[in-house]
């Protein structure tokens, strides 16, 4: 959301960003992953006074809720305080709620955005299976809006001189610890043929894969450059409720950097990975022969990583999609 600031300010609009959290709090988790009391509380204090702030503002742009785990009525509220509420996911959120191992969370909160989708003017959302839940919660105008990136950020750059394989991954270090243990048996396989090394950036300290590993802390400033380092992107994802609501959002960073894509065919993987871009793969055999036959052609990654730039340029870029965006918050506001 926050890539569309400089669109909407030159369309007229005066953008006022209130985050949850503080940087501070989610660096600490991410090195850790401890969830301390007093930030959090800090936070929803925080949020409450954004939100009397926000009663003064034309059009409120709300990542996927005001409120987590609190009751959707007090969200409710705020969304009756007069300013248009516009929604965005990129996620499925609410499967922390009506998925959640608790039974009691489950019959509490297991439709606890409904009654903030009910009230928006719009909600922008990044795949099918999102907009899908929206329209069947009651939203009254869902809007399909893929996740872009600004391809200014994402310098091309040719390949290395032959010997490594680099595969890249990024992501948080929760998402590291969730995927990546899927891709331990096929990259072992693919090292007794072939060298190569995994290019981790944002993971923390990165599972143990059984094969050379190197780690990089995520930085807005030096993401691009490290992405042009690899040889070609993955994305393994399991086949369940969360994941299938994911926007893709690492494939097209890779395809923004001219590289090749292996990924999951769940959710909307499938939808950015045809042939022209890369592969979809399932299991261990799969992901081992997707990654061997990238391994061995240098000309079928560099058609493929060229074909992925272009789609990003037409599809999924910021230049692409920023002149709907604020169309569709400006029809909001007028609404």
């Amino acid at each position: 959301m926050m890539q569309y600031r400089s669109s909407l300010e030159a369309a007229g609009f005066r953008v006022e960003v209130s985050s949850f959290f503080c940087d501070e709090y989610v660096r600490q988790l991410y090195a850790d992953g401890r969830r301390r009391p007093w930030p959090i509380t800090l936070a929803y204090l925080g949020r409450f006074a954004a939100l009397i702030r926000a009663r003064r503002a034309g059009v409120v742009w709300l990542e996927k809720e005001a409120l987590p785990f609190l009751p959707g009525g007090l969200e409710r509220l705020f969304a009756r305080s007069g300013a248009a509420l516009v929604l965005d996911y990129d996620d499925a959120v609410f499967h922390r709620y009506d998925q959640h191992q608790s039974p009691l969370v489950r019959r509490l909160l297991g439709r606890k955005l409904f009654p903030l989708l009910r009230a928006a003017r719009l909600v922008t959302a990044g795949s099918a299976y999102l907009r899908d839940y929206a329209q069947a919660a009651g939203a009254p105008r869902v809007e399909l809006i893929p996740t872009v990136v600004d391809l200014d950020r994402y310098p091309l750059m040719p390949e290395g001189p032959d010997g490594e394989l680099r595969i890249g991954w990024i992501g948080s270090p929760q998402t590291a610890a969730c995927y990546l243990g899927e891709l331990a048996a096929p990259l072992q396989r693919l090292a007794r043929v072939r060298a190569l090394r995994f290019v981790a950036i944002g993971a923390g300290p990165p599972p143990a894969l059984g094969v050379p590993i190197e780690s990089h802390p995520w930085s807005a400033a030096t993401e691009g450059t490290l992405l042009a380092s690899i040889h070609l992107g993955v994305m393994p994802l399991p086949d369940a409720p969360f994941e299938r609501g994911k926007c893709g959002y690492k494939l097209i960073q890779y395809c923004a950097s001219g590289r090749p894509v292996v990924a999951s065919p769940v959710g909307v993987n499938a939808e950015i990975v045809t042939p022209d871009v890369g592969m979809i793969a399932s299991g261990p055999d799969e992901w081992f022969a997707a990654l061997k036959r990238l391994a061995d052609d240098p000309t079928l990654r560099a058609r493929l990583g060229s074909a992925g730039r272009r789609k990003v340029a037409e599809h999924y870029s910021l230049a692409a999609v920023a002149p709907r965006v604020v169309r569709l918050l400006g029809e909001a506001g007028r609404c």
